[in-house]
């Protein structure tokens, strides 16, 4: 179960005031002195003794001796310090490299599939402005030929679309699939039982946009089940696509994580007991070269990979 943001918030409290103790550890043993140390920190003796008490008590062990001469490690109190000084350390070069990630300046273009901003793209875009609040984010959506020629033309530095690309000065990754589906309004006429894909091939099929790849596979697939004319719709937005089928226009080929809402509230429903099309496959592309794009990029490995963990592997598989 993913943390609320309460208890995030209360776990980074924890995380941020346990530093706190450590720090104040540190110094009292560097100093050797309560005052010493309460004045570097610009804080209280007492507060330094309360720090310095809560962090014997979480950790079980004395870790300070103090008497006339001054203050002095236990044994555990320099192992402790050890692991400390590691650990401060490791703080501070996280926030330094957080830091100079916010520092950033630029434009990133990104483009990306109709798929993508149905299902994760609020989020990606929400993680790139957090970590890159200086860059600007220009977004373009559209089709997967489309973004393709775009990229290859220099008009833009990233893609999520459905292909892997092979040229000088462009890179590209397979990320994922989306498993496909046979989509129908519940109720709809065509809300029925079918012998084969041949039978499923002479209802009206609403697929995405002509000759893109999924397009392609899905008339591919009916001719060769038998079905001699399909009869496809193709529409390139998946928001009038998944109206058409609410309004039962006809059978939607498309990855049921587009209507998962539309599933879940039972107006739309998966046609059982037929071989479904083939997954919608997920590539990011990127120019060569190009300032903060490989960051950009894993950003997109990033929130990807928290999706697919929220909506499991019938909605979306890692590759």
């Amino acid at each position: 179960m993913r943390p609320t943001r309460k208890t995030a918030g209360l776990e980074q409290e924890k995380l941020i005031m346990n530093l706190r103790f450590l720090e104040t550890f540190v110094w009292v043993a560097r100093l050797k002195s309560f005052r010493l140390t309460a004045e570097k920190l610009f804080t209280t003796q007492a507060s330094v003794s309360s720090r310095i008490a809560a962090l014997e008590a979480d950790l079980g062990v004395k870790l300070l001796l103090r008497d006339s001469r001054g203050v002095s490690l236990t044994p555990e109190g320099a192992k402790v310090l050890e692991y400390a000084e590691r650990m401060l350390d490791t703080a501070k070069a996280m926030k330094q490299s957080l830091d100079s990630d916010r520092a950033k300046v630029g434009r990133i273009r990104l483009g990306v599939m109709d798929t993508v901003i149905h299902t994760w793209m609020s989020a990606l875009v929400a993680e790139l402005t957090e970590r890159y609040p200086q860059v600007e984010i220009e977004l373009v959506a559209d089709t997967a030929l489309n973004l393709r020629e775009q990229l290859q033309k220099g008009f833009l530095d990233v893609i999520l679309q459905t292909d892997l690309l092979r040229e000088q000065s462009i890179r590209s990754v397979d990320l994922a699939r989306y498993p496909m589906g046979w989509v129908v309004a519940a109720g709809a006429a065509q809300h029925r039982d079918y012998a084969s894909l041949a039978e499923l091939g002479r209802e009206r099929i609403v697929t995405f946009s002509k000759n893109s790849r999924p397009h392609q596979e899905v008339l591919s697939m009916l001719q060769a089940a038998g079905a001699e004319s399909p009869r496809l719709n193709c529409v390139n937005s998946v928001a009038a696509i998944t109206r058409l089928l609410r309004d039962g226009f006809g059978i939607g080929a498309l990855p049921p994580a587009l209507v998962d809402a539309e599933l879940s509230r039972g107006e739309l429903v998966l046609l059982e007991g037929l071989q479904p099309p083939p997954s919608l496959e997920l590539v990011v592309a990127w120019q060569t070269g190009v300032a903060l794009v490989d960051e950009v990029v894993g950003v997109c490995r990033q929130v990807l990979e928290r999706y697919a963990r929220d909506v499991g592997a019938q909605r979306i598989v890692l590759v």
